[in-house]
C-alpha cells in the first residue's frame, strides 16, 4: 500500500462548500443558484471518481491540514472503506439538485436560496465524515452534519417543523456531547492517539486495557451514533418526516442516516477491530441488539399509512442491516453490511423521490389515496416497485446482494447463526408486507369512490428522470454488483 499525500480529499469537500458559498450569493437568481447546485455536485463527484483508480490499487490518498497536539490532527484520507460512501453519496447529490428545482418550483417553497445552501454544506460536512482519518476528524464533521440540516429539517417554519427539527437536534446533540465526546477523550487517554487502524483486524487499543472498559467505550460509540437509527435512539428520524422529500432523501439514503451508520462501522472496524471485539465477545450481542431494531422497526411500519412515515421505519429497520453485518464478524458478513450503504441508498432515494414526485402531482400523502394511482403515474409507481424489490431483497435489484451476503455471513458465524437466520427471513417477510401492497394497490386498486383522478399526471421530469435514473441503478448494481465489492473486498482482505 502506498500513502499518496494529496489534496484530492480536501478538495472534493471544498466543492460543496464553496458550492454552498455560492448559492447563498445566488439567492436573487433561481436558474444561477441551482445552477450552482449542479455545478458543485458534479465537481465533488469528478474528483471523488478521479481517486478510484489509485483506491482500486490499493493505495491511500491523505491529506494532513493541520496537527493540533500529539495524536490529534485535522486529517483527511480517501481509502477502499472511505470510497464505498463518498461515490455513493456525490452521484446521488447530482440526482438530489435536480430532483430539489422540480419539487421545490412545483410547490413553489419560500426559503429556497437557504434550503439549497445547508443541502451543499450537509454534504460537505458527510464527504468529510467519509474522508475522515481519525476520531476527531469524524466526530468534527459529524456535528456539522447536524447543524447544517436543522434548518432543512425546520423548513416549514411551523409548528410541526420546529417541533421534529428541536426533536432532531436534540437528539443528535445530546448522544454526541454525552457518549461520543467522553469516548473521544478516553481513546485518546489510553492510547495517545485517535488515528483509525490500517486495517480491520487489529484496532487501536492497547493489549491489556481493562474489557469492560473497551465494553463501555463500544457501547458509547454505538449509541452515541444516534443518526444510525439504532432504537431506542431513532425517534428522532420518524420526527424530521415534517421536512420537504428532498430533505427526506438526503436524511434517509445520503448524508444524514449514512453518516451515521458509516460512523458507527468505521469505529467498529478501525478502532476496536474485528479480533477484539471477537475476543470480547462483542459481535453477537451487537447483533442481536441491532434485529430488535429491524424486526421492530418493521412492524411499526406494517401500521403506518402515511407513504413517508411507512419509509421513515422502513429506514429505521434497514439501517441495521448495515451494523448487522459488521457485527456478524465474518467476511461475507462485512461485506454484506458495508455494499448495503450503497445498495440501501440507491433503492431508498428513489422511494423517497417517489413519494415527493406522488406529492407534488397529487397533493396526496397517504397509500390509501392512492388505488389505482398506478395507472395514471406508471414511471413512478414502476421505479416504486423495483426500489421496493430492491427493499426486500429480491433479485434481480441490489438489495438482493446484501441479503445473500448477510445469510452467508450468518451461515460462517461458530454460534447463533440460526438465530440471525430467522431475524433475516423474518425481516423479509415483513420487508415485503409493508412494500407489496403499495405497489399492488397502485396498479390494480380500486381506485376510491368518487376519484377520478382526472387532471393527474406524472411530476416534472426534473423529478421523473432522476427517480428512474436511481431505480435503473438499483437494477445494474444487483446485477452487476463488482464496481462497488472491489472496494468491500478491500476492506475485508
Amino acid at each position: 500500500m502506498e500513502v499518496i499525500v494529496s489534496s484530492k480529499p480536501l478538495v472534493a469537500m471544498l466543492c460543496a462548500l464553496f458550492g454552498a458559498i455560492l448559492v447563498s450569493l445566488s439567492g436573487k437568481n433561481p436558474n444561477i443558484r441551482e445552477s450552482w447546485s449542479v455545478a458543485a455536485a458534479v465537481c465533488m463527484f469528478g474528483v471523488i471518481a478521479s481517486m478510484v483508480p489509485e483506491v482500486m490499487a490499493g493505495n491511500v490518498y491523505k491529506y494532513q491540514l493541520f496537527d493540533m497536539l500529539p495524536g490529534l490532527s485535522l486529517t483527511f484520507r480517501a481509502d477502499a472503506f472511505s470510497m464505498i460512501f463518498a461515490i455513493v453519496a456525490s452521484f446521488l447529490w447530482i440526482l438530489a439538485a435536480f430532483y430539489s428545482m422540480g419539487y421545490m418550483r412545483g410547490l413553489l417553497e419560500h426559503a429556497q436560496t437557504r434550503f439549497n445552501t445547508c443541502f451543499a454544506l450537509s454534504l460537505f460536512g458527510a464527504i468529510g465524515v467519509a474522508f475522515a482519518d481519525n476520531i476527531f476528524t469524524l466526530y468534527l464533521f459529524y456535528e456539522i452534519v447536524s447543524i447544517c440540516t436543522y434548518p432543512l429539517v425546520a423548513h416549514h417554519q411551523d409548528e410541526e417543523g420546529y417541533s421534529g427539527a428541536r426533536k432532531y437536534i436534540v437528539y443528535l446533540t445530546t448522544t454526541a456531547k454525552g457518549l461520543l465526546l467522553p469516548a473521544m477523550i478516553l481513546i485518546y487517554v489510553l492510547t495517545g492517539s485517535l488515528d483509525f487502524a490500517d486495517n480491520i483486524h487489529t484496532g487501536i487499543i492497547p493489549v491489556g486495557v481493562n474489557g469492560v472498559v473497551v465494553t463501555i467505550l463500544y457501547i458509547c460509540f454505538l449509541i452515541g451514533f444516534a443518526k444510525n437509527g439504532v432504537m431506542p435512539v431513532h425517534n428522532w428520524l420518524p420526527g424530521a418526516m415534517v421536512a420537504p422529500t428532498p430533505v427526506s432523501a438526503l436524511l434517509h439514503a445520503v448524508a444524514v442516516v449514512k453518516v451515521g451508520v458509516f460512523s458507527t462501522t468505521r469505529v467498529m472496524l478501525y478502532v476496536f477491530g474485528t479480533d477484539q471485539m471477537s475476543a470480547l465477545g462483542l459481535g453477537v450481542p451487537t447483533a442481536y441488539f441491532v434485529s430488535f431494531t429491524i424486526i421492530t422497526a418493521s412492524i411499526i411500519a406494517l401500521t403506518k399509512d402515511n407513504l413517508k412515515a411507512r419509509l421513515a421505519y422502513s429506514t429505521v429497520s434497514q439501517l441495521s442491516y448495515i451494523i448487522l453485518g459488521v457485527a456478524l464478524l465474518t467476511p461475507n458478513g462485512i461485506e454484506g453490511g458495508l455494499v448495503h450503504i450503497a445498495n440501501h441508498a440507491f433503492s431508498k432515494i428513489t422511494l423517497f423521490f417517489c413519494a415527493g414526485a406522488i406529492y407534488v402531482a397529487t397533493r396526496k400523502k397517504t397509500i390509501s389515496e392512492m388505488s389505482g394511482l398506478g395507472r395514471t403515474m406508471p414511471f413512478t409507481f414502476a421505479a416504486f416497485g423495483i426500489a421496493s424489490l430492491s427493499m426486500i431483497g429480491a433479485p434481480p435489484v441490489a438489495g438482493f446482494v446484501t441479503k445473500w451476503k448477510l445469510l452467508v455471513g450468518a451461515m460462517e458465524m461458530e454460534t447463533h447463526s440460526i438465530g440471525i437466520l430467522l431475524v433475516l427471513l423474518a425481516s423479509t417477510l415483513l420487508n415485503a408486507a409493508y412494500f407489496a401492497p403499495v405497489t399492488y394497490r397502485a396498479f390494480f386498486g380500486k381506485r376510491p369512490e368518487g376519484e377520478t383522478y382526472e387532471g393527474i399526471k406524472e411530476a416534472p421530469l426534473s423529478m421523473v428522470i432522476p427517480l428512474m435514473i436511481a431505480a435503473i441503478i438499483s437494477v445494474i448494481i444487483g446485477i452487476y454488483p463488482d464496481f462497488m465489492m472491489t472496494f468491500v473486498n478491500m476492506v475485508t482482505q
